[in-house]
């Protein structure tokens, strides 16, 4: 046993001995806040695939009834991305700065991917909104792709102002004619007006409140394609030949649109398209068939290696993204149509893909 007299003294203490341990506390203190406290960013990531034409937790996310469908031997995977920084999901310092490091993320200033405002539930909502959206939209298009006739009411939201409906046509107005020519569809009205010159008056037949009228319109120019437009926004009421159903959970959006269709066509047709090839993709389609832009397309390419496809449908507007940032192992096949990225779909199962358009 020591005695008391054997310990050594005490160190005294110092006014430097006590500055330093307090820098040492507060630079502890302050190290261990950066991984708690969240920064100002969205951080995006590689999300999880699904195969269209198969199975996610014991259900099938397509589900056609009224007709024949057809199994496939290949997938057709829709992409996703991961997102946090937003409500809910807040990044810490560390995963921002392994994020900067890591070539399949991205780190982005959160008010360019979410609004101050918003909280997680309107997010979800707005999310889900867009997604069953195209999946309707997905279903028409793939169905009229495949020779299907789809009727539809065609129901006035609003007349946009400024144009030669605004105070003619009013919200829930159906429209049944343009010119004496039955419109009965949303693709016959299309095809209506593409013989319309922009500028031109139609006349437009509507049924409101069950009784019919003859509306004379001005049309507009639509700055994009150039073609003729009504000056109305249209909810169109499909009534579909064949009863499709899309289950799928965790995932909003309307970026999966042409996988949808994808998986709607393939499921329809006979003839087994994918010839046993994983095929990935992204992309918006509208009801002319038309495959839109979507964010994120780094993310989609590396998620979809990760998943084992080989192949890619990239919408031709996202192409400016893609050069320079394709994987090693996955070749991206550029598509603007439903048309186009179902031909690349049989093509690459045909072993025929060689003179496929790539992004460049």
């Amino acid at each position: 046993m020591t005695d008391a007299h054997d310990l050594p003294p005490a160190p005294r203490t110092t006014p430097r001995a006590v500055t330093l341990a307090v820098t040492t506390l507060t630079t502890a203190l302050l190290a261990s806040a950066a991984f708690v406290i969240p920064v100002p960013y969205a951080v995006s990531s590689p999300g999880p695939t699904r195969d269209t034409l198969g199975e996610h937790d014991g259900a099938p996310l397509i589900t056609i009834d009224g007709t024949d469908t057809h199994d496939s031997s290949g997938q057709l995977l829709l992409t996703t991305v991961s997102v946090a920084g937003g409500p809910g999901f807040p990044v810490s310092v560390p995963m921002m700065v392994r994020s900067w490091f890591d070539a399949d993320r991205s780190v982005t200033p959160v008010e360019l991917v979410f609004a101050p405002d918003e909280t997680r539930e309107q997010i979800d909502e707005r999310n889900q909104a867009l997604m069953i959206s195209s999946q309707e939209q997905a279903s028409v298009a793939a169905l009229q792709e495949l020779g299907y006739e789809v009727p539809a009411a065609l129901v006035v939201v609003e007349a946009m102002p400024g144009t030669g409906a605004d105070h003619v046509v009013r919200p829930d107005d159906v429209i049944v004619e343009v010119d004496e020519q039955e419109v009965d569809s949303f693709t016959a009205l299309a095809a209506v007006m593409e013989d319309v010159e922009p500028g031109t008056t139609v006349v437009l037949g509507v049924v409101r409140d069950e009784v019919r009228y003859d509306l004379r319109v001005e049309t507009v120019e639509d700055e994009d394609s150039g073609r003729a437009l009504l000056g109305v926004m249209i909810n169109p009421e499909f009534d579909l030949p064949v009863d499709v159903d899309i289950e799928i959970d965790n995932v909003g959006g309307p970026s999966a649109g042409s996988m949808f269709a994808l998986g709607i066509i393939d499921m329809l047709t006979e003839e087994d398209e994918t010839g046993g090839e994983v095929i990935a993709g992204t992309g918006t389609v509208d009801l002319h068939g038309d495959i839109g832009p979507i964010g994120g397309i780094r993310q989609k390419l590396a998620g979809s290696l990760r998943d084992g496809a080989s192949w890619f449908l990239a919408p031709a507007d996202n192409c400016d993204e893609v050069v320079g940032n394709v994987p090693d192992g996955l070749v991206v096949v550029r598509v603007e149509t439903l048309a186009e990225a179902r031909a690349a779909v049989q093509a690459i199962g045909e072993g025929q893909a060689q003179d496929l358009p790539a992004c460049t």
